[in-house]
């Protein structure tokens, strides 16, 4: 599961992240509205946890443009603001929950979880390309009877190529989605991590399923007759 934090404190920024990335999510960090609009457009999200207060454009502006666009993803509201006509002004932009401020942040994690659990209420519970499945809900992975043993990296690498099943995913999208920016010699590895989860995905006796496109990125082949 992956979430894109907006929060322009960096050191709450930081320990947020790390929180979530402990219990087992990815987490995008973004400092402000701009910055996170730009990151919801280009990667996506199961979460999004939205500070209000944001400099320049703030969140709730973001929220509302983000719900304009259809992006259908939960948005999580942090804010100081605790009056009753904040909270509605919230969740009319188009939040799905407010969380005011201080907090515990097993609160905010258990609010996180119960968005995650409704918004699996709306999307397919497991995605699945031939005999290939993965269960977001409980991180698991199949080929066939066999159960696949993925690195976080690697499980956050398969989980994309299989939303764009028949789709070539470029090395930039997955070093945006998967990678932080400030990584040196990012080709590198995507190879090697690529390499190892094709070792996983495609042993030897099975058909191929991920494919490299030559100068464009890769591709999870779709079954024969399936269109992308």
């Amino acid at each position: 599961m992956k979430i894109l934090l907006v929060e322009d404190d960096r050191k709450a920024a930081r320990l947020l992240a790390r929180g979530f990335e402990e219990e087992g999510f990815l987490v995008d960090v973004a400092h402000s509205a701009e910055e996170g609009d730009e990151r919801a457009f280009v990667a996506e999200y199961d979460l999004i946890v939205l500070d209000w207060f944001l400099p320049g454009k703030d969140g709730l502006a973001l929220c509302r443009e983000l719900r304009e666009r259809g992006v259908q993803v939960p948005i999580l509201m942090l804010t100081a603001r605790d009056a009753l006509s904040d909270r509605v002004a919230g969740l009319n932009t188009g939040a799905d929950d407010y969380l005011t401020k201080p907090f515990a942040f097993e609160e905010l994690l258990a609010r996180a979880r119960a968005l995650l659990r409704r918004s699996e209420l709306t999307r397919p519970a497991v995605l699945a390309v031939a005999d290939l499945t993965l269960d977001p809900a409980g991180q698991r992975v199949m080929r066939g009877t066999l159960v696949l043993d993925l690195t976080r990296k690697e499980y956050a690498i398969l989980e994309i190529l299989m939303r764009h099943a028949g789709e070539v995913v470029s090395r930039a999208r997955l070093a945006e989605q998967v990678w932080k920016d400030d990584l040196i010699a990012i080709d590198n590895l995507i190879d090697v991590h690529i390499g190892n989860l094709r070792r996983k995905v495609d042993p030897a006796g099975m058909p191929a399923l991920i494919q490299t496109v030559r100068g464009r990125g890769f591709r999870l082949v779709l079954p024969a007759g399936k269109d992308a």
